[in-house]
């Protein structure tokens, strides 16, 4: 194992992998049989996206994500591709928008509804036609709003720029044609202005995605990559692949020098690929095996030894593929800081797999969910096109803390009482009443009872954070559900009633800032 000290400070050190109960995972889910090398699963706070089995065509299954227990055996699906479904990814700005690729050479985008699905969904809202051959691989871009990155057998990799009206895109606005091989793995780094691709010819290539050009090489023979990972912002790359003597093995490399890798660990001989992820809030890296049931993990730290290994996670059911949820889907109440979703084919199941810090105290936990990478996107597609480059809108996963919802965000609604206003409603001692403000407020809402709920913003209007529309999710069947759903709303009235008390101080804090504003006026 990894080098690391006898006695070593860390949050993270007796972080454990707990496997959910038998009601909270997805049974007789046909998870495709497909032997290509990829997750097969894509998660999100709504959803979750799996490869199925599927004749003449391919097509994949979105289940709500709260769906839990026994899938219907007609359940719909999506099924728009001549050939089987090799990869999925949902836009992170946008929860009901996901892309496909297939064997059909084509990539397509497809606008989930957010109602429950009743019908098989056949036509994709953009169909993206430039690859000749099978397309193998697509990341969407971490900062840039509609950039889509698809890679195939090719050995091209085509930039697409979504925001366009047509329905079939035939031109992508830029082709990499830097491999001489089928590119095996991508990843971005933090603001996305470098991309890292492992190829199969054995070599790791970090390359600037708009100029198009090879800015570092790393062909070190004694490695053979499969899979590679940019570690956040730690300049660091970290990749999984075969020794000499085919054992599973994994290298960690400095950005600016792929010559010689920094660490170089043999892991075990099984023949399974390894899919690498990694934390960037925690500096946590998990290491899935495929074909087998364990997780490693371990902590980076930008000094030597760089690779601490913390534990493993273990289980007899080998995994087909593995998806993960975005950290503003997690439950934080649980302290819980990464959750999988493991494909068992052998028993048409998906298990969600939490990885929990254990902590008596059931309150938010800040030192361990610092600001995270939000829903938000930084930049245009045009402004990334151009040049600028900027780091991902970071959020906060205190509950009640706002920012994580994914739909689209409209300019806010104009206040009811407007700054230059405010002296008509100044009680005595040069102080704006708090009960002056609320009339005209109280005249609005008598008048436009009915249409409250137009005003009220998205997320007011459905207060449940981080969980599927409770009426979108069909009535409980069972006592182990009624219950469920009972402990989700005595969670959401807690939260709520915190979010009342913040509301609370804020509103004092701005009534003493008025006040002091008052009497400065009035002094001056």
């Amino acid at each position: 194992m990894s080098w690391h000290p006898q006695y070593r400070s860390s949050k993270f050190r007796h972080v454990y992998g707990k496997a959910a109960s038998k009601d909270k995972c997805y049974d007789c889910v046909p998870i495709t049989r497909n032997v290509h090398d990829n997750h097969f699963c894509a998660v999100n706070p709504h959803f979750i996206a799996v490869v199925t089995e599927c004749a003449g065509g391919g097509a994949f299954l979105v289940i709500p994500i709260h769906q839990t227990g026994k899938l219907d055996p007609h359940y719909p699906r999506i099924c728009g591709h001549k050939g089987s479904v090799l990869d999925i990814k949902w836009n992170p700005f946008n929860d009901f928008v996901i892309a496909s690729c297939s064997e059909d050479a084509t990539v397509k985008i497809w606008d989930i509804p957010k109602h429950l699905l009743t019908r098989n969904i056949t036509s994709p809202t953009k169909e993206l036609l430039g690859h000749v051959r099978r397309v193998g691989l697509i990341e969407w871009h971490p900062t840039a709003n509609n950039i889509l990155f698809s890679s195939g057998y090719d050995y091209k990799i085509m930039i697409w720029n979504l925001d366009t009206k047509e329905a079939v895109v035939s031109k992508p606005v830029k082709i990499l044609d830097a491999h001489k091989d089928v590119v095996l793995s991508m990843s971005f780094n933090t603001d996305g202005s470098l991309l890292a691709t492992a190829c199969r010819d054995r070599k790791i290539r970090l390359i600037d995605p708009r100029a198009g050009t090879v800015l570092q090489e790393a062909s070190y023979k004694s490695h053979r990559v499969n899979k590679v990972l940019f570690l956040g912002n730690m300049k660091k790359l970290f990749s999984t692949g075969t020794s000499r003597w085919n054992n599973r093995q994994i290298a960690l490399w400095d950005q600016n020098d792929l010559s010689m890798p920094l660490l170089e660990e043999d892991l075990d001989g099984s023949s399974g690929l390894l899919f690498p992820f990694y934390d960037s809030d925690t500096r946590m890296l998990y290491v899935v095996g495929k074909g087998d049931g364990n997780i490693r993990y371990y902590e980076i730290s930008p000094e030597k030894p760089y690779l601490n290994y913390l534990m493993e996670y273990r289980s007899h059911l080998p995994q087909k593929g593995i998806g993960m949820m975005p950290k503003r889907g997690l439950e934080v109440s649980a302290c819980e800081i990464f959750r999988f979703y493991k494909l068992i084919p052998t028993k048409s199941l998906i298990e969600p797999i939490s990885m929990i810090v254990p902590r008596r105290s059931g309150s938010y936990q800040e030192d361990i969910y610092p600001l995270t990478t939000g829903a938000q996107p930084a930049l245009t597609a045009q402004e990334w096109l151009h040049g600028f480059n900027k780091g991902p809108i970071l959020v906060s996963l205190r509950p009640g803390s706002g920012s994580v919802n994914s739909l689209p965000q409209f300019p806010e609604p104009e206040p009811l009482v407007k700054t230059t206003d405010m002296s008509q409603h100044r009680g005595g001692g040069g102080r704006i009443l708090l009960e002056d403000m609320q009339k005209p407020r109280e005249i609005k809402d008598h008048r436009k009872q009915p249409k409250m709920e137009d005003k009220l913003p998205k997320n007011e209007q459905m207060c449940f954070s981080n969980i599927f529309d409770i009426f979108e999710r069909p009535p409980p069947k069972t006592e182990s559900e009624l219950l469920q759903m009972f402990y989700r709303q005595q969670e959401e009235i807690r939260r709520l009633r915190e979010l009342v008390n913040q509301r609370d101080i804020q509103i004092k804090q701005l009534e003493l800032e008025l006040r002091n504003l008052c009497s400065d006026t009035v002094s001056y």
